[in-house]
């Protein structure tokens, strides 16, 4: 693996790669990363045994600006909020420079996802197979709301411990939290776990958090842009995500035409779809990611 940092326009794109891009350019894959997450955080299904293989595959995951890792409210001077859409045509000139022609498959969770949508659509003649997995092309009225909850949570006072706390509520689902089931997790009571999430959110900037939030609060992509999506679409909503739903997985698939819905039932609610974090719902995954490789 390769960390490596791209500049353009005063922004720094921090990515990692992994194996090496073939002579036709097109043994790309995607993996933009998502909210509090970086480019370690797909490193569970990367690898030899996994779809990703870096052995066949050359693996891309850019840092969202804003991240931290990126440039960021934490690590640049005058920093602006940026949309989806900066995201893309940034990360668009990193391929351009490594000389990647063809994205042969794009896949994100959650914020991850988010990128992909507005990558199929700005630049479809690149992107050949999409997989979007627990997350939305924009951000819809209730997840605006959620959104909006948690930024009041953090407060003037930049208070990272209520916001993670909050988060922790709309993260899992009601069986989630009804069944225990963060014990085999390795937390013993709901205060154990409660507590991990504050104590996570404070490893970030809180100006990175909201620079975050503020990117996907603002995500808009219409039907149009989405209808002009050729990538054969795979969106993985999870039945019990409450802020991704799979009401609005349905309503934008329609509008792209031709993607396909596939829902994980699963009691993990939005973390159903992290990458490599419960093994049943990866194994979902994987299944859709070679499915659209082969």
């Amino acid at each position: 693996m390769t960390l490596r940092t791209f500049q353009s326009g005063g922004l720094e794109l921090v990515y990692e790669t992994h194996g090496r891009l073939n002579d036709a350019g097109d043994n790309c894959v995607m993996l933009p990363t998502y909210y509090t997450g970086t480019h370690a955080s797909y490193m569970r299904v990367i690898g030899s045994g996994h779809v990703l293989d870096p052995a066949k595959y050359f693996i891309v995951s850019p840092n969202m600006l804003g991240n931290g890792v990126s440039s960021s409210p934490s690590k640049t001077p005058m920093f602006l909020n940026a949309s989806v859409s900066d995201n893309i045509h940034l990360q668009h000139q990193l391929l351009n420079t490594l000389g990647v022609r063809e994205i042969q498959l794009l896949y994100g969770w959650s914020m991850g996802a988010m990128q992909g949508y507005s990558w199929a659509a700005l630049y479809p003649a690149m992107v050949k197979n999409l997989l979007a997995v627990c997350g939305s092309a924009r951000c819809w009225p209730l997840n605006r709301v959620f959104l909006e909850g948690i930024a009041a949570a953090m407060g003037h006072d930049e208070d990272r411990r209520a916001f993670g706390r909050c988060y922790a509520g709309w993260a899992y689902s009601a069986a989630f939290y009804r069944d225990e089931l963060y014990k085999p997790m390795g937390f013993e009571t709901l205060e154990v776990f409660l507590k991990y999430w504050e104590d996570d959110h404070l490893t970030f900037d809180a100006r990175d958090l909201m620079a975050m939030l503020w990117t996907w609060k603002h995500a808009d992509i219409n039907d149009s842009a989405l209808a002009s999506i050729t990538a054969r679409t795979i969106i993985m909503p999870a039945d019990t995500d409450m802020y991704f739903t799979v009401d609005e997985a349905r309503i934008e698939a329609a509008a792209i035409g031709h993607a396909e819905v596939r829902v994980i039932n699963s009691p993990y609610g939005h973390c159903a779809g992290a990458p490599g974090r419960f093994p049943a719902e990866t194994a979902l995954v994987e299944a859709a990611m070679r499915e659209l490789l082969a």
